[in-house]
Protein backbone atom coordinates (compact mmCIF):
# COMPACT_ATOMS: atom_id res chain seq x y z
CA UNK A 1 0.00 0.00 0.00
CA UNK A 2 3.04 2.39 1.01
CA UNK A 3 4.28 1.67 -2.93
CA UNK A 4 0.98 2.95 -4.66
CA UNK A 5 0.84 5.54 -2.17
CA UNK A 6 4.33 7.19 -3.00
CA UNK A 7 3.64 6.85 -6.54
CA UNK A 8 0.28 8.96 -6.30
CA UNK A 9 2.68 11.39 -3.83
CA UNK A 10 4.97 11.62 -6.99
CA UNK A 11 2.23 11.55 -9.64
CA UNK A 12 -1.22 12.37 -8.30
CA UNK A 13 -2.75 12.92 -11.98
CA UNK A 14 -2.69 8.94 -11.90
CA UNK A 15 -4.99 9.19 -9.19
CA UNK A 16 -7.15 11.09 -10.99
CA UNK A 17 -7.55 9.32 -14.30
CA UNK A 18 -7.53 5.66 -12.26
CA UNK A 19 -10.49 7.40 -11.04
CA UNK A 20 -12.00 8.82 -14.63
CA UNK A 21 -11.28 5.34 -15.85
CA UNK A 22 -13.21 2.50 -13.30
CA UNK A 23 -16.10 5.23 -12.55
CA UNK A 24 -16.76 4.98 -16.18
CA UNK A 25 -16.60 1.37 -16.20
CA UNK A 26 -18.53 1.02 -12.84
CA UNK A 27 -20.96 3.77 -14.77
CA UNK A 28 -22.17 1.67 -17.16
CA UNK A 29 -22.97 -1.41 -14.93
CA UNK A 30 -26.90 -1.83 -14.69
CA UNK A 31 -29.00 -2.49 -11.79
CA UNK A 32 -32.28 -3.50 -13.36
CA UNK A 33 -33.39 0.18 -14.36
CA UNK A 34 -30.50 1.68 -12.20
CA UNK A 35 -27.49 2.83 -13.71
CA UNK A 36 -24.85 4.31 -11.94
CA UNK A 37 -23.15 6.80 -14.91
CA UNK A 38 -20.01 7.67 -15.47
CA UNK A 39 -19.71 10.69 -13.14
CA UNK A 40 -20.96 9.17 -10.02
CA UNK A 41 -19.07 6.23 -10.88
CA UNK A 42 -15.47 8.18 -11.09
CA UNK A 43 -16.80 10.18 -7.63
CA UNK A 44 -17.10 6.95 -6.08
CA UNK A 45 -14.07 5.31 -7.75
CA UNK A 46 -12.27 8.45 -6.47
CA UNK A 47 -13.16 8.18 -2.39
CA UNK A 48 -11.59 4.53 -2.70
CA UNK A 49 -8.21 5.60 -3.88
CA UNK A 50 -8.20 8.30 -1.58
CA UNK A 51 -7.79 6.29 1.35
CA UNK A 52 -4.55 5.56 0.26
CA UNK A 53 -3.58 9.83 0.48
CA UNK A 54 -3.69 11.65 -2.49
CA UNK A 55 -2.75 15.33 -2.21
CA UNK A 56 -3.59 17.02 -5.69
CA UNK A 57 -3.44 20.36 -6.28
CA UNK A 58 -6.78 22.45 -5.80
CA UNK A 59 -6.05 24.63 -9.16
CA UNK A 60 -6.78 21.37 -11.17
CA UNK A 61 -10.03 21.11 -10.05
CA UNK A 62 -11.37 24.70 -10.66
CA UNK A 63 -9.60 24.83 -14.00
CA UNK A 64 -11.49 21.59 -15.02
CA UNK A 65 -14.67 22.81 -13.53
CA UNK A 66 -14.68 26.15 -15.69
CA UNK A 67 -13.99 24.52 -18.87
CA UNK A 68 -16.96 22.18 -17.93
CA UNK A 69 -19.49 25.00 -17.22
CA UNK A 70 -18.23 27.41 -19.73
CA UNK A 71 -18.72 24.77 -22.68
CA UNK A 72 -22.44 24.16 -21.15
CA UNK A 73 -22.95 27.96 -21.51
CA UNK A 74 -21.82 28.33 -25.29
CA UNK A 75 -23.55 25.76 -26.32
CA UNK A 76 -26.86 27.11 -24.51
CA UNK A 77 -26.31 30.94 -25.22
CA UNK A 78 -28.52 31.99 -28.06
CA UNK A 79 -31.40 29.61 -26.61
CA UNK A 80 -30.89 30.77 -22.83
CA UNK A 81 -31.41 34.66 -24.08
CA UNK A 82 -34.56 33.60 -26.25
CA UNK A 83 -35.93 32.04 -23.25
CA UNK A 84 -35.66 34.96 -20.84
CA UNK A 85 -38.75 36.37 -20.17
CA UNK A 86 -42.01 35.90 -18.55
CA UNK A 87 -41.47 31.97 -19.18
CA UNK A 88 -38.78 31.93 -16.71
CA UNK A 89 -41.27 32.59 -13.69
CA UNK A 90 -41.13 29.08 -13.35
CA UNK A 91 -37.36 28.13 -12.98
CA UNK A 92 -37.64 31.45 -10.38
CA UNK A 93 -40.13 29.88 -8.43
CA UNK A 94 -37.93 26.67 -8.53
CA UNK A 95 -34.76 27.49 -7.21
CA UNK A 96 -36.50 29.64 -4.49
CA UNK A 97 -38.62 26.87 -3.02
CA UNK A 98 -35.46 24.28 -3.34
CA UNK A 99 -33.72 27.06 -1.36
CA UNK A 100 -36.32 27.66 1.54
CA UNK A 101 -37.05 23.72 1.88
CA UNK A 102 -33.34 23.19 2.35
CA UNK A 103 -33.26 26.04 4.99
CA UNK A 104 -36.13 23.91 6.89
CA UNK A 105 -35.02 20.81 6.51
CA UNK A 106 -31.49 21.54 8.24
CA UNK A 107 -33.07 23.80 11.20
CA UNK A 108 -35.71 21.29 12.00
CA UNK A 109 -32.76 18.29 12.01
CA UNK A 110 -30.25 20.55 13.93
CA UNK A 111 -32.47 21.36 16.36
CA UNK A 112 -34.17 18.09 16.87
CA UNK A 113 -30.75 16.62 16.99
CA UNK A 114 -28.91 18.90 19.09
CA UNK A 115 -26.35 20.26 16.32
CA UNK A 116 -24.05 23.22 16.82
CA UNK A 117 -24.38 26.38 14.41
CA UNK A 118 -21.16 25.01 13.10
CA UNK A 119 -22.12 21.47 12.01
CA UNK A 120 -25.84 23.02 10.71
CA UNK A 121 -23.92 24.96 8.37
CA UNK A 122 -21.60 22.62 7.06
CA UNK A 123 -24.60 19.81 6.75
CA UNK A 124 -26.19 22.76 4.45
CA UNK A 125 -22.82 22.59 2.65
CA UNK A 126 -22.19 19.74 1.93
CA UNK A 127 -25.70 18.15 1.62
CA UNK A 128 -26.82 21.18 -1.03
CA UNK A 129 -23.13 20.86 -2.42
CA UNK A 130 -22.82 24.94 -2.40
CA UNK A 131 -19.29 25.67 -0.59
CA UNK A 132 -19.71 29.39 -0.81
CA UNK A 133 -22.21 28.50 2.23
CA UNK A 134 -18.83 27.50 4.25
CA UNK A 135 -17.60 31.44 3.93
CA UNK A 136 -20.67 32.88 4.57
CA UNK A 137 -21.17 30.45 7.93
CA UNK A 138 -17.88 31.07 9.14
CA UNK A 139 -18.42 35.07 9.00
CA UNK A 140 -21.61 34.96 10.50
CA UNK A 141 -20.15 33.05 13.44
CA UNK A 142 -16.95 35.83 13.68
CA UNK A 143 -20.21 38.24 14.30
CA UNK A 144 -21.68 36.23 17.07
CA UNK A 145 -19.43 37.71 19.57
CA UNK A 146 -18.21 34.76 21.11
CA UNK A 147 -14.70 33.56 22.94
CA UNK A 148 -12.15 33.05 20.12
CA UNK A 149 -11.59 29.69 21.02
CA UNK A 150 -15.72 28.91 20.69
CA UNK A 151 -15.17 30.64 17.26
CA UNK A 152 -12.65 28.51 16.32
CA UNK A 153 -14.50 25.35 17.07
CA UNK A 154 -17.72 26.39 15.41
CA UNK A 155 -15.69 27.29 12.49
CA UNK A 156 -13.67 23.88 12.36
CA UNK A 157 -17.03 21.99 12.80
CA UNK A 158 -18.21 23.67 9.59
CA UNK A 159 -15.56 21.88 7.67
CA UNK A 160 -16.15 18.96 9.66
CA UNK A 161 -19.71 18.62 8.66
CA UNK A 162 -19.22 20.06 5.24
CA UNK A 163 -16.55 17.19 4.63
CA UNK A 164 -19.39 14.36 5.65
CA UNK A 165 -21.82 15.35 3.73
CA UNK A 166 -20.65 16.52 0.45
CA UNK A 167 -19.64 13.39 -1.18
CA UNK A 168 -23.44 12.13 -0.54
CA UNK A 169 -24.66 15.55 -1.87
CA UNK A 170 -23.19 14.71 -5.24
CA UNK A 171 -24.00 11.65 -5.41
CA UNK A 172 -27.27 11.75 -3.93
CA UNK A 173 -28.55 14.96 -6.35
CA UNK A 174 -27.63 12.05 -9.32
CA UNK A 175 -29.78 9.24 -7.79
CA UNK A 176 -33.04 11.89 -7.71
CA UNK A 177 -32.60 14.09 -10.77
CA UNK A 178 -31.39 10.86 -12.93
CA UNK A 179 -33.18 8.10 -11.52
CA UNK A 180 -36.04 9.31 -9.24
CA UNK A 181 -37.71 11.98 -11.20
CA UNK A 182 -37.80 9.79 -14.48
CA UNK A 183 -39.67 6.96 -12.35
CA UNK A 184 -41.96 9.72 -10.77
CA UNK A 185 -42.33 11.03 -13.99
CA UNK A 186 -43.11 7.79 -15.41
CA UNK A 187 -41.44 8.98 -19.26
CA UNK A 188 -37.72 8.90 -19.74
CA UNK A 189 -34.88 12.07 -20.11
CA UNK A 190 -33.86 10.99 -23.73
CA UNK A 191 -37.62 10.49 -24.97
CA UNK A 192 -38.75 13.73 -23.90
CA UNK A 193 -35.22 15.51 -24.52
CA UNK A 194 -35.55 14.35 -28.48
CA UNK A 195 -39.48 15.64 -28.37
CA UNK A 196 -38.89 19.06 -26.94
CA UNK A 197 -35.79 19.05 -29.43
CA UNK A 198 -38.23 18.50 -32.25
CA UNK A 199 -40.59 21.24 -31.28
CA UNK A 200 -38.10 23.63 -31.49
CA UNK A 201 -36.65 22.96 -34.48
CA UNK A 202 -40.21 22.76 -35.95
CA UNK A 203 -40.51 19.28 -36.88
CA UNK A 204 -37.23 19.44 -38.39
CA UNK A 205 -35.32 16.20 -37.93
CA UNK A 206 -32.11 16.07 -36.80
CA UNK A 207 -29.67 13.34 -37.81
CA UNK A 208 -26.74 11.72 -35.81
CA UNK A 209 -23.05 11.06 -36.82
CA UNK A 210 -23.52 8.58 -39.42
CA UNK A 211 -27.35 8.91 -40.18
CA UNK A 212 -29.08 10.02 -43.47
CA UNK A 213 -32.06 9.88 -45.01
CA UNK A 214 -33.01 6.99 -47.39
CA UNK A 215 -35.10 9.51 -49.55
CA UNK A 216 -33.04 12.77 -49.26
CA UNK A 217 -35.46 15.50 -50.12
CA UNK A 218 -32.53 16.49 -53.02
CA UNK A 219 -31.57 14.03 -55.64
CA UNK A 220 -29.47 14.25 -59.06
CA UNK A 221 -30.43 11.87 -62.10
CA UNK A 222 -29.18 11.17 -65.81
CA UNK A 223 -31.93 11.16 -68.39
CA UNK A 224 -31.18 10.73 -72.20
CA UNK A 225 -33.30 13.13 -74.40
CA UNK A 226 -35.93 11.56 -76.77
CA UNK A 227 -39.30 13.43 -75.83
CA UNK A 228 -38.09 16.80 -75.26
CA UNK A 229 -35.87 16.83 -78.08
CA UNK A 230 -35.86 20.32 -79.50
CA UNK A 231 -36.47 22.59 -76.35
CA UNK A 232 -34.76 24.81 -74.38
CA UNK A 233 -32.75 24.27 -71.07
CA UNK A 234 -35.13 26.48 -69.93
CA UNK A 235 -38.15 24.91 -71.04
CA UNK A 236 -37.00 22.14 -69.61
CA UNK A 237 -36.26 23.53 -66.75
CA UNK A 238 -39.92 24.69 -66.57
CA UNK A 239 -41.61 21.46 -67.21
CA UNK A 240 -41.50 20.04 -63.53
CA UNK A 241 -44.52 21.97 -61.75
CA UNK A 242 -43.82 19.64 -58.46
CA UNK A 243 -40.65 21.12 -57.31
CA UNK A 244 -37.89 23.01 -58.86
CA UNK A 245 -35.23 21.44 -60.83
CA UNK A 246 -32.00 22.48 -62.70
CA UNK A 247 -30.06 21.00 -65.38
CA UNK A 248 -26.23 21.33 -64.53
CA UNK A 249 -24.51 19.26 -67.60
CA UNK A 250 -25.23 18.14 -70.56
CA UNK A 251 -23.49 15.47 -72.82
CA UNK A 252 -23.79 15.81 -76.84
CA UNK A 253 -21.58 12.63 -78.25
CA UNK A 254 -18.62 12.10 -75.83
CA UNK A 255 -18.02 15.80 -75.43
CA UNK A 256 -20.20 18.17 -72.55
CA UNK A 257 -22.29 21.03 -74.09
CA UNK A 258 -21.72 24.56 -72.11
CA UNK A 259 -25.15 25.09 -70.07
CA UNK A 260 -27.10 28.59 -71.39
CA UNK A 261 -30.66 29.21 -71.03
CA UNK A 262 -31.12 29.12 -74.73
CA UNK A 263 -29.55 25.92 -75.42
CA UNK A 264 -31.36 23.63 -77.65
CA UNK A 265 -31.32 19.72 -76.90
CA UNK A 266 -31.27 17.25 -79.23
CA UNK A 267 -31.97 13.78 -79.31
CA UNK A 268 -29.39 11.76 -77.89
CA UNK A 269 -28.14 14.00 -75.39
CA UNK A 270 -27.68 12.98 -71.81
CA UNK A 271 -28.65 15.45 -69.73
CA UNK A 272 -28.07 15.34 -65.60
CA UNK A 273 -30.94 16.94 -63.31
CA UNK A 274 -30.26 18.21 -59.82
CA UNK A 275 -33.78 19.33 -58.53
CA UNK A 276 -36.42 18.65 -55.01
CA UNK A 277 -37.26 14.65 -55.15
CA UNK A 278 -40.85 15.83 -56.01
CA UNK A 279 -39.78 17.63 -59.11
CA UNK A 280 -37.57 15.22 -60.51
CA UNK A 281 -39.73 11.91 -60.03
CA UNK A 282 -42.19 11.62 -63.48
CA UNK A 283 -39.72 13.34 -65.43
CA UNK A 284 -38.80 10.30 -67.50
CA UNK A 285 -42.17 10.59 -68.67
CA UNK A 286 -41.26 14.01 -70.13
CA UNK A 287 -37.57 14.09 -70.92
CA UNK A 288 -36.71 9.94 -71.60
CA UNK A 289 -35.72 7.14 -70.18
CA UNK A 290 -33.57 7.32 -66.83
CA UNK A 291 -29.41 6.13 -67.43
CA UNK A 292 -27.95 4.99 -64.20
CA UNK A 293 -24.80 7.18 -64.83
CA UNK A 294 -22.66 8.37 -67.78
CA UNK A 295 -19.00 9.19 -68.12
CA UNK A 296 -18.42 13.27 -67.81
CA UNK A 297 -21.33 13.95 -66.00
CA UNK A 298 -20.18 13.04 -62.08
CA UNK A 299 -20.86 16.04 -59.68
CA UNK A 300 -20.27 17.27 -56.00
CA UNK A 301 -23.02 19.17 -54.69
CA UNK A 302 -21.80 20.96 -51.27
CA UNK A 303 -24.18 22.42 -48.59
CA UNK A 304 -22.87 25.48 -46.85
CA UNK A 305 -23.84 27.78 -44.36
CA UNK A 306 -24.27 31.74 -45.20
CA UNK A 307 -24.75 34.76 -43.00
CA UNK A 308 -27.30 37.09 -44.17
CA UNK A 309 -25.60 40.80 -44.38
CA UNK A 310 -26.27 42.35 -47.40
CA UNK A 311 -29.10 44.98 -47.37
CA UNK A 312 -31.16 43.49 -50.40
CA UNK A 313 -31.64 40.46 -48.56
CA UNK A 314 -31.90 41.60 -44.51
CA UNK A 315 -35.09 43.36 -43.93
CA UNK A 316 -36.92 41.92 -46.75
CA UNK A 317 -39.57 39.21 -46.94
CA UNK A 318 -39.27 35.79 -48.47
CA UNK A 319 -41.45 36.51 -51.39
CA UNK A 320 -39.80 39.73 -52.22
CA UNK A 321 -36.24 38.04 -52.33
CA UNK A 322 -37.89 35.29 -54.16
CA UNK A 323 -39.09 38.05 -56.56
CA UNK A 324 -36.14 39.78 -56.84
CA UNK A 325 -33.22 37.02 -57.26
CA UNK A 326 -34.41 34.67 -60.19
CA UNK A 327 -31.41 34.90 -61.71
CA UNK A 328 -29.21 34.35 -58.62
CA UNK A 329 -30.57 31.18 -57.02
CA UNK A 330 -30.46 29.29 -60.24
CA UNK A 331 -29.07 25.91 -59.45
CA UNK A 332 -29.25 27.00 -55.28
CA UNK A 333 -31.91 24.75 -53.12
CA UNK A 334 -32.35 26.24 -49.75
CA UNK A 335 -32.62 23.74 -46.97
CA UNK A 336 -33.68 25.88 -44.11
CA UNK A 337 -33.21 29.27 -42.43
CA UNK A 338 -32.09 29.34 -38.84
CA UNK A 339 -32.11 32.47 -36.56
CA UNK A 340 -30.27 32.25 -33.32
CA UNK A 341 -30.29 28.38 -33.55
CA UNK A 342 -34.19 27.94 -34.17
CA UNK A 343 -35.30 26.76 -37.45
CA UNK A 344 -37.83 29.57 -39.36
CA UNK A 345 -40.90 29.11 -40.82
CA UNK A 346 -40.30 30.49 -44.46
CA UNK A 347 -43.99 31.38 -45.82
CA UNK A 348 -44.16 34.76 -47.98
CA UNK A 349 -44.81 37.06 -45.20
CA UNK A 350 -41.40 35.73 -43.31
CA UNK A 351 -38.64 38.80 -43.03
CA UNK A 352 -35.26 37.66 -43.09
CA UNK A 353 -33.09 39.39 -40.63
CA UNK A 354 -29.26 40.35 -40.66
CA UNK A 355 -27.40 37.41 -38.96
CA UNK A 356 -29.86 34.65 -40.09
CA UNK A 357 -27.87 32.20 -41.41
CA UNK A 358 -29.48 30.00 -45.19
CA UNK A 359 -28.73 26.31 -45.41
CA UNK A 360 -27.85 26.25 -48.96
CA UNK A 361 -27.38 23.04 -51.26
CA UNK A 362 -26.04 23.20 -54.80
CA UNK A 363 -22.68 23.11 -56.75
CA UNK A 364 -19.33 24.99 -55.85
CA UNK A 365 -19.52 27.88 -58.37
CA UNK A 366 -23.45 28.49 -57.81
CA UNK A 367 -22.84 28.64 -53.83
CA UNK A 368 -19.92 31.17 -54.95
CA UNK A 369 -21.88 33.17 -56.97
CA UNK A 370 -24.58 33.31 -54.18
CA UNK A 371 -22.41 34.32 -51.01
CA UNK A 372 -20.81 36.91 -53.07
CA UNK A 373 -24.43 38.91 -53.14
CA UNK A 374 -25.93 37.20 -49.38
CA UNK A 375 -23.09 37.42 -46.79
CA UNK A 376 -19.82 35.27 -45.19
CA UNK A 377 -19.73 31.13 -45.80
CA UNK A 378 -19.72 29.76 -42.61
CA UNK A 379 -16.40 27.41 -43.71
CA UNK A 380 -16.56 23.77 -41.71
CA UNK A 381 -13.90 24.02 -39.71
CA UNK A 382 -12.20 21.39 -36.98
CA UNK A 383 -10.37 24.23 -35.45
CA UNK A 384 -10.92 25.52 -32.18
CA UNK A 385 -10.57 29.28 -32.29
CA UNK A 386 -8.93 29.50 -28.90
CA UNK A 387 -8.15 33.58 -29.38
CA UNK A 388 -12.37 33.87 -28.87
CA UNK A 389 -12.55 31.06 -26.03
CA UNK A 390 -9.69 31.69 -24.40
CA UNK A 391 -10.72 35.71 -23.58
CA UNK A 392 -14.09 33.96 -23.00
CA UNK A 393 -13.24 32.18 -19.88
CA UNK A 394 -10.80 34.75 -18.77
CA UNK A 395 -13.29 37.25 -18.71
CA UNK A 396 -15.75 34.74 -17.03
CA UNK A 397 -13.23 33.80 -14.15
CA UNK A 398 -12.62 37.62 -13.54
CA UNK A 399 -16.78 38.13 -13.43
CA UNK A 400 -16.34 35.43 -10.97
CA UNK A 401 -14.05 37.58 -8.70
CA UNK A 402 -16.43 40.18 -8.17
CA UNK A 403 -18.20 40.63 -4.88
CA UNK A 404 -21.42 42.12 -4.01
CA UNK A 405 -22.05 42.39 -0.22
CA UNK A 406 -25.04 43.00 1.56
CA UNK A 407 -24.72 43.89 4.79
CA UNK A 408 -22.36 41.38 6.52
CA UNK A 409 -23.16 38.81 3.60
CA UNK A 410 -20.97 38.55 0.28
CA UNK A 411 -22.51 37.63 -2.56
CA UNK A 412 -20.72 36.68 -5.94
CA UNK A 413 -20.81 34.27 -8.81
CA UNK A 414 -18.01 32.68 -7.97
CA UNK A 415 -15.70 31.12 -10.54
CA UNK A 416 -18.34 28.44 -12.06
CA UNK A 417 -21.16 31.19 -12.33
CA UNK A 418 -18.63 33.65 -14.26
CA UNK A 419 -17.63 31.00 -16.32
CA UNK A 420 -21.11 30.16 -17.38
CA UNK A 421 -22.30 33.61 -17.60
CA UNK A 422 -19.25 34.16 -20.38
CA UNK A 423 -19.88 31.32 -21.68
CA UNK A 424 -23.87 32.21 -22.13
CA UNK A 425 -23.30 35.79 -23.61
CA UNK A 426 -20.27 34.51 -25.73
CA UNK A 427 -22.23 31.72 -27.34
CA UNK A 428 -25.19 34.27 -28.19
CA UNK A 429 -21.96 36.64 -29.82
CA UNK A 430 -21.17 33.89 -31.41
CA UNK A 431 -24.67 33.20 -32.91
CA UNK A 432 -25.07 36.49 -34.09
CA UNK A 433 -21.40 36.52 -35.84
CA UNK A 434 -21.05 33.17 -37.07
CA UNK A 435 -17.35 33.55 -38.42
CA UNK A 436 -15.84 34.07 -34.68
CA UNK A 437 -15.46 31.61 -32.28
CA UNK A 438 -15.91 28.51 -34.01
CA UNK A 439 -15.65 25.61 -31.45
CA UNK A 440 -16.65 22.00 -32.88
CA UNK A 441 -19.17 19.65 -31.34
CA UNK A 442 -16.48 16.81 -30.68
CA UNK A 443 -14.41 20.04 -29.11
CA UNK A 444 -16.98 21.48 -26.53
CA UNK A 445 -18.17 17.44 -25.10
CA UNK A 446 -14.53 16.63 -24.28
CA UNK A 447 -14.98 19.59 -22.92
CA UNK A 448 -17.77 18.97 -21.02
CA UNK A 449 -17.21 15.05 -19.91
CA UNK A 450 -13.60 15.88 -18.87
CA UNK A 451 -14.11 19.16 -17.60
CA UNK A 452 -17.22 17.77 -14.92
CA UNK A 453 -16.05 14.27 -14.20
CA UNK A 454 -12.27 14.93 -13.54
CA UNK A 455 -13.65 17.74 -11.14
CA UNK A 456 -15.77 15.53 -9.64
CA UNK A 457 -13.32 13.06 -8.96
CA UNK A 458 -10.80 16.33 -7.67
CA UNK A 459 -13.20 16.48 -5.01
CA UNK A 460 -13.60 12.63 -4.28
CA UNK A 461 -9.59 12.48 -4.07
CA UNK A 462 -9.23 15.69 -1.44
CA UNK A 463 -12.27 15.03 0.65
CA UNK A 464 -12.94 11.30 0.47
CA UNK A 465 -10.17 10.30 3.48
CA UNK A 466 -11.65 12.64 5.49
CA UNK A 467 -14.94 12.23 5.01
CA UNK A 468 -14.45 8.16 5.85
CA UNK A 469 -12.57 9.28 8.83
CA UNK A 470 -14.70 11.81 10.19
CA UNK A 471 -17.86 9.19 9.82
CA UNK A 472 -15.74 6.52 11.50
CA UNK A 473 -14.99 8.67 14.43
CA UNK A 474 -18.11 10.42 14.81
CA UNK A 475 -20.78 7.75 13.83
CA UNK A 476 -23.22 8.07 11.17
CA UNK A 477 -25.40 10.66 12.44
CA UNK A 478 -23.68 13.75 10.81
CA UNK A 479 -23.73 11.48 7.61
CA UNK A 480 -27.89 10.45 7.95
CA UNK A 481 -28.77 14.10 8.91
CA UNK A 482 -26.60 15.11 5.39
CA UNK A 483 -28.42 12.54 3.22
CA UNK A 484 -32.05 14.01 4.26
CA UNK A 485 -30.45 17.49 3.70
CA UNK A 486 -29.70 16.37 0.31
CA UNK A 487 -32.81 14.25 -0.69
CA UNK A 488 -35.41 15.71 0.89
CA UNK A 489 -35.30 19.69 -0.59
CA UNK A 490 -35.37 17.79 -4.02
CA UNK A 491 -38.18 15.58 -3.37
CA UNK A 492 -40.49 18.69 -1.85
CA UNK A 493 -39.14 20.44 -4.86
CA UNK A 494 -39.91 17.86 -7.56
CA UNK A 495 -43.22 17.58 -5.83
CA UNK A 496 -43.78 21.35 -6.47
CA UNK A 497 -42.36 21.51 -9.75
CA UNK A 498 -45.04 19.15 -10.89
CA UNK A 499 -48.00 19.68 -9.47
CA UNK A 500 -47.69 23.56 -8.89
CA UNK A 501 -45.58 24.81 -11.72
CA UNK A 502 -46.65 22.23 -14.14
CA UNK A 503 -43.37 20.90 -15.58
CA UNK A 504 -44.27 17.75 -17.83
CA UNK A 505 -40.78 17.46 -19.72
CA UNK A 506 -38.48 15.66 -18.14
CA UNK A 507 -35.86 16.65 -19.63
CA UNK A 508 -36.41 20.35 -19.59
CA UNK A 509 -37.38 19.34 -15.58
CA UNK A 510 -34.62 17.59 -14.56
CA UNK A 511 -32.32 20.34 -16.22
CA UNK A 512 -33.90 22.98 -13.89
CA UNK A 513 -33.75 20.66 -11.04
CA UNK A 514 -30.04 20.20 -10.63
CA UNK A 515 -29.41 23.85 -11.55
CA UNK A 516 -31.73 24.97 -8.71
CA UNK A 517 -29.35 22.90 -6.24
CA UNK A 518 -26.51 23.86 -8.32
CA UNK A 519 -25.71 20.02 -8.74
CA UNK A 520 -22.86 20.01 -11.45
CA UNK A 521 -22.40 16.34 -11.44
CA UNK A 522 -26.16 15.22 -11.59
CA UNK A 523 -26.74 17.89 -14.89
CA UNK A 524 -23.80 15.90 -16.33
CA UNK A 525 -25.34 13.13 -16.09
CA UNK A 526 -28.64 14.35 -17.40
CA UNK A 527 -27.09 16.10 -20.42
CA UNK A 528 -25.62 12.45 -21.28
CA UNK A 529 -28.97 10.71 -21.03
CA UNK A 530 -30.70 13.58 -22.79
CA UNK A 531 -28.15 13.43 -25.44
CA UNK A 532 -28.93 17.18 -26.69
CA UNK A 533 -28.80 20.94 -25.21
CA UNK A 534 -31.94 20.52 -23.87
CA UNK A 535 -31.79 20.63 -19.97
CA UNK A 536 -29.23 23.46 -20.30
CA UNK A 537 -31.46 26.62 -20.32
CA UNK A 538 -33.35 26.01 -17.62
CA UNK A 539 -30.66 24.30 -15.68
CA UNK A 540 -28.97 28.16 -17.04
CA UNK A 541 -31.21 29.80 -15.16
CA UNK A 542 -31.55 28.19 -11.65
CA UNK A 543 -28.01 27.76 -11.38
CA UNK A 544 -27.47 31.09 -11.57
CA UNK A 545 -30.10 31.96 -9.00
CA UNK A 546 -29.02 29.34 -6.98
CA UNK A 547 -25.43 30.62 -6.78
CA UNK A 548 -27.48 33.40 -4.70
CA UNK A 549 -30.10 31.93 -2.84
CA UNK A 550 -28.18 28.73 -1.50
CA UNK A 551 -24.89 31.30 -0.53
CA UNK A 552 -27.78 33.34 1.76
CA UNK A 553 -28.27 30.49 4.05
CA UNK A 554 -24.86 30.26 5.82
CA UNK A 555 -25.87 33.01 7.97
CA UNK A 556 -29.49 32.17 8.11
CA UNK A 557 -28.45 28.74 9.12
CA UNK A 558 -26.35 30.10 11.96
CA UNK A 559 -28.77 32.85 12.88
CA UNK A 560 -31.31 30.48 13.47
CA UNK A 561 -30.18 27.16 14.90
Amino acid sequence: MSFVAEIFRQSPEIALFLSLAFGYWIGKVQFGRFQLGGVAGSLLVAVVISQVGVQIDNGIKSVLFALFIYAVGFESGPQFFRSLGKQSIREIVLAAVLAISGLATVVVLAKLTGLDKGIAAGIAAGGMTQSAIIGTASSAIEKLGLAADETQRLQANVAIGYAVTYIFGSFGAIIVCVNILPWFMKRGIRDDAVKAEAEMLKGARVYGVGEAPALPDLVGRIFRVEGAAGKSIAELEALSTKGPITIERVKRGSALVGIEPELRLQNGDLVLIVGRRAGVVGLENLIGREVAAAEGLELVVTTRDIVVKDRDFAGQTVARILDRSKDLRHGIYVIQVTRAGVKLELTNDTVIRAGDIVTVHGVQEDLQRLSNKVGNVITPSDKTDFVYHGFGVAIGLLVGLLVLRIGSVPLTLGAGGGALLAGLVFGWYRSRNMTLGNMPTPASTLLRDLGLAGFVAVVGLQSGQQAVHTVAESGLSIFAIGVVVTVLPLLITMLVGRYLLKYDNVAVFAGALSGSRSANPAFGEILDKAGNSIPTTPFAITYALANVFLTLLGPLVVALV
